[in-house]
């Protein structure tokens, strides 16, 4: 793909104009792209985003093959990376949509597709009386810089049984694109839930999260021993990571929980 093995994690606060959230994208792939990233990660929402999901919500979900994506490969494209990032996909019913994360190539073609299995019907919030959960299928995986990608999102995070999944089908790093809402001790949730789920997967985790005011930011990578490896306040911005198969291997051989666990994950 690119011999830039940098992970980046992408912070902005989208808005409803998609060619302007596009447009902040690319400035911030361009920068990740020149710190060494070829893999960059935006939120979960990056296409459309207003404080209270409403009918302007439907009206804006779009196919996979629709204008969004298409703006996300031309960008891909024209910086040589991968670029991951969360759009409002047009649901099975004409009164839902689908939170759906999509992966795109350094060719532009869409690498791995994931919509989010958990709905964030939570602290006050109701996403399922908008939205549509994602279907339980296969994890679609990718690789980069010799590792395996996986893709949650956002809510999926206080779920450990996602990531494992993830995990058991081979994810050595998993991306987290989210708009993790702020509120009393929700930043707290946030580190230490990623963190948990590099931790106790002894794998490496890069999420990224809206910046404030309706976002905690904060996005950060965090490697397989649960050590912040790189990491954002509350501004826009970027912040990159070279995960290793070796730091994998070497994590591993000194806690290989994953060869001890006895129950494996199972749907509900």
């Amino acid at each position: 793909m690119t011999d830039r093995t940098g992970v980046a994690v992408a912070q902005f606060a989208p808005g409803a104009d998609r060619d302007e959230n596009l447009a902040t994208i690319r400035a911030l792939a361009s920068t990740a792209a020149a710190r060494g990233a070829g893999l960059v990660v935006a939120p979960e929402y990056s296409a459309f985003f207003t404080p209270e999901i409403g009918p302007d919500w439907i009206a804006a979900a779009e196919p996979l093959d629709g204008p969004f994506v298409s703006g996300l490969g031309s960008i891909a494209r024209d910086l040589g990376i991968a670029l991951v990032a969360g759009l409002i996909e047009q649901g099975t019913r004409s009164d839902r949509f689908r939170n759906t994360i999509v992966a795109v190539g350094a060719d532009g073609g869409v690498l791995a597709v994931s919509r989010k299995l958990h709905l964030y019907d939570a602290f006050g919030a109701r996403e399922s009386d908008w939205a549509e959960a994602g279907a339980i299928e296969p994890p679609q995986l990718f690789v980069f810089a010799g590792l395996q990608v996986g893709i949650q999102t956002c809510y999926d995070l206080r779920f450990p049984e996602v990531t494992r999944r993830l995990v058991d089908a081979g994810a050595d790093l998993v991306l987290v694109p989210a708009e993790w809402v702020r509120g009393p001790q929700k930043e707290h949730h946030w580190r230490t839930l990623v963190t948990a789920r590099a931790l106790e997967n002894t794998i490496y985790v890069a999420a990224a999260d809206h910046a404030p005011p309706i976002g905690v930011g904060c996005s950060l990578i965090v490697d397989p021993m649960g050590v912040v490896i790189a990491s954002i306040g509350d501004e826009q911005d970027v912040a990159v990571a070279v995960p290793t198969p070796d730091r994998l291997a070497r994590v591993r051989a000194v806690n290989p929980a994953l060869s001890l666990r006895r129950f494996t994950v199972a749907p509900r």
